[in-house]
């Protein structure tokens, strides 16, 4: 038909147009060109394809002798120098060639053309034009690109295989095998030393079994790469004839991963099955909730305890959805905890609220721990729920009664901030901020009315357990027989009248401080109890047998001389030692005169507010007054004298009636110089005689009401002072 067209086209040059009609019906892209290579004529749909005008001489089929190159502008640039080579070598050669190359459309895209071209000569042999055709094969290629694209993933290439060996193998078949995918499929020896030795023998069996039988096969053998890895490689094939001839079709993929997971989950298996049934148990007597999850969250197992709470079987618990199970307000919160934790992989807690069974909610404490396999990669999520619904409440009490207990303190406590510039206060001040910061027991120390508790509420709010509980208990105004069921709780039942459980004060204040005040008065028993909580960190409630551990921070305090008491036998020596980790004594009233002046002004500004007066001065001669007066009572005697003056003032000049101090004053010992006499021992007998009458009417003792202090009239740590200054050895008057 080419040659009938050819010649037709020498002598009669119009039948031309019937041979463009013809390539113009042709469902491809047709054209033709001269010798010399210069195109002549592109049918209808590649000129649209092209977007050329509908008088454009190509449509036409004028010569236009425009050189193939002037095209080349509209392949794709990856493609021109492929493209170049292969027309060129068919110039030369005057022979058909064939090259796949990309077009650009008149929308600016590019699709996939197989373009042949075919020489046309005349009865002579000499070459009269080109004929050329492109095949739009953009699906093919992008069908073969997506492949290739899955095998490599997959880690899985393609292969065909005959009787003469290997007819084709894919590129990622290569890198499996750790070769160069230009290279040319393996010979059946090349590809038998690739095998692993001791799969050798049985490769060459299966493929003597395929061939024989015409069967599908599966299997998996082990390869040598060229650089000594070895990896597992799975051959499943089918059979598949072609003209008569047997042959094969199939895959080979790189299973090295799975099978190693594969061996590594069947060694354990067998030793998972035996801890598994004991793991279960052991979960079921746990006090907790506890559940297994799987690396997405996904439910695997909850024991008895957490299936009894919820009042569900297994099955209804691993289909149910955990909204169901938590309270609507901590859901939110939840959620943003577990997403977070899910995509970091970490550990983490929170308490929420867990519905029961009745419909009731209960407080918990979440706990959830990720379990990861050798590679680092979660495998399992744990979950422990422990119940904490007593303590939550109980904070939530704690936390009403301390904004009370605040709003009382604004109101009634002796001042609100430590006053006064003294060096001595200022030493107490410097001994707050360095012991603060850290968890030591601290003992504080002091006559009546000088602040203790003042200073251990500094101490707690320079803490870090600033924001939890603190707990006050005066061990003094408490039953000697009460005063356990205070500290440390009691159970239901404990005693008449337990009719329901009671935490004790170390429980609600965990996580923060309790003060002791006078802690010198606890009995020997509550002493011993006290004692344990210090050493181990736990308590037991009255009547119960449970220990609980409480994180709480100690502050004692006393007017006390314990070291006597512990001389005495009326207070434990190791109490005394693990209560007096960090000593700070309180400086009397009379030490800081030079804070007199500063207390007076605050306390009238105090209680002058509240009464709605105004003060525009204080009195000269009341200011010398209360500078002279010795304030055996403190700063409480001094804030009484103030508060009792603001009533009764009338004027705007604050003065304190001389009689209110001389009827308070309690005569004090003689002071005796520091002399040289004194410290050699000649001390003045007056003053000795008197202490050591009243040392041998109290037996010894100086602290409480019938110690030698209260006999004279005086703080007994002053009288501890004038003791210990006069060398005095009380124990001579224990038996007096």
């Amino acid at each position: 038909m080419i040659d009938h067209f050819a010649s037709v086209a020498q002598k009669r040059p119009a039948l031309g147009v019937e041979l463009q009609i013809a390539l113009n019906l042709i469902p491809a892209h047709t054209w033709y060109a001269i010798p010399s290579g210069a195109l002549t004529f592109l049918n209808g749909r590649a000129s649209d394809y092209l977007g050329l005008s509908k008088d454009h001489p190509l449509r036409r089929g004028i010569d236009t002798a425009a050189a193939w190159d002037s095209h080349i502008p509209l392949l794709h640039p990856d493609d021109h120098d492929e493209t170049r080579r292969v027309w060129s070598t068919c110039l030369r050669t005057e022979r058909a060639g064939e090259v796949s190359f990309r077009v650009r459309s008149t929308e600016g895209s590019y699709r996939w053309f197989l373009s042949r071209a075919e020489p046309v000569r005349a009865s002579d042999g000499t070459l009269l034009y080109w004929i050329g055709i492109n095949l739009d094969i953009e699906e093919r290629q992008q069908a073969e690109f997506y492949l290739a694209e899955g095998q490599r993933i997959a880690h899985m290439g393609s292969w065909a295989f005959s009787a003469s060996g290997f007819d084709y193998w894919s590129p990622e078949l290569f890198r499996i095998h750790g070769l160069d995918p230009s290279g040319k499929a393996p010979t059946i020896n090349e590809y038998v030393a690739l095998l692993h030795p001791e799969d050798r023998a049985f490769v060459l069996e299966e493929i003597d079994k395929m061939f024989a039988c015409g069967r599908a096969f599966d299997f998996t053998k082990r390869i040598v790469r060229p650089d000594g890895q070895i990896r597992q490689v799975r051959c499943v094939g089918t059979a598949a004839t072609d003209g008569g001839s047997l042959r094969f079709v199939g895959t080979g993929i790189d299973v090295t991963e799975q099978e190693q997971l594969t061996e590594e989950l069947r060694r354990s298996e067998s030793g998972l099955r035996d801890t598994e049934k004991e793991l279960r148990e052991v979960l079921d007597f746990a006090p907790q909730l506890i559940a297994v999850l799987g690396r997405n969250r996904d439910r695997l197992y909850a024991n008895r305890g957490a299936l009894e709470y919820l009042n569900i079987d297994l099955d209804e618990w691993r289909q149910r959805d955990v909204s169901a199970e938590i309270h609507p307000d901590d859901a939110e919160r939840w959620r943003i905890h577990a997403e977070r934790a899910l995509s970091s992989g970490s550990a983490y807690e929170l308490e929420l609220r867990v519905r029961k069974g009745d419909g009731t909610y209960r407080w918990f404490l979440t706990r959830y721990n990720p379990v990861r396999d050798d590679k680092g990669q979660i495998v399992r999520w744990y979950v422990a729920c422990t119940d904490i619904d007593d303590r939550k409440r109980a904070e939530e009490r704690l936390q009403r009664e301390n904004a009370a207990l605040r709003e009382e303190i604004d109101e009634t406590s002796m001042f609100e901030e430590i006053v006064g510039t003294s060096p001595a206060l200022q030493t107490v001040i410097s001994r707050i901020s360095k012991v603060a910061p850290t968890d030591s027991t601290v003992l504080i120390t002091g006559e009546t009315g000088t602040g203790k508790e003042l200073v251990a509420r500094a101490i707690h709010r320079r803490s870090h357990r600033t924001s939890r509980a603190f707990v006050s208990i005066n061990c003094a105004t408490i039953p000697r027989d009460l005063i356990a069921s205070e500290l440390f709780g009691y159970e239901k039942g404990a005693f008449t009248g337990a009719a329901q459980r009671r935490l004790g004060r170390f429980e609600l204040a965990d996580g923060g401080t309790i003060f002791l005040d006078e802690v010198g008065e606890l009995s020997m028993e509550t002493q011993v109890a006290l004692l344990r909580v210090l050493q181990e960190r736990e308590l037991q409630r009255v009547g119960g047998g449970q220990s609980i551990t409480v994180d709480v921070r100690v502050i004692a305090a006393t007017n006390r001389d314990l070291g006597a008491a512990v001389t005495n036998g009326t207070f434990r020596q190791d109490l005394f030692y693990r209560l007096n980790v960090f000593p700070i004594d309180v400086p009397p009233l009379r030490e800081r005169k030079n804070d007199v002046l500063m207390l007076v002004e605050y306390f009238v500004q105090r209680y002058a507010s509240r009464l709605g007066k105004s003060f525009r001065s204080i009195d000269k001669n009341t200011l010398e007054l209360l500078r002279a007066y010795s304030w055996p009572g403190n700063i409480r005697e001094l804030q009484n004298i103030v508060e009792r003056s603001v009533i009764l003032s009338s004027g705007d000049v604050f003065c304190v009636d001389e009689s209110w101090l001389s009827k308070e004053t309690i005569p004090p010992v003689p002071k005796v110089e520091l002399s040289g006499d004194l410290k050699s021992g000649a001390i003045p007998p007056s003053e000795r005689e008197i202490i050591e009458a009243a040392l041998a009417e109290a037996r010894g003792r100086v602290w409480g009401p019938s110690g030698a202090a209260a006999k004279l009239r005086i703080p007994p740590s002053t009288l501890d002072h004038r003791i210990k200054a006069l060398r005095i050895d009380k124990k001579q008057f224990k038996y007096h």
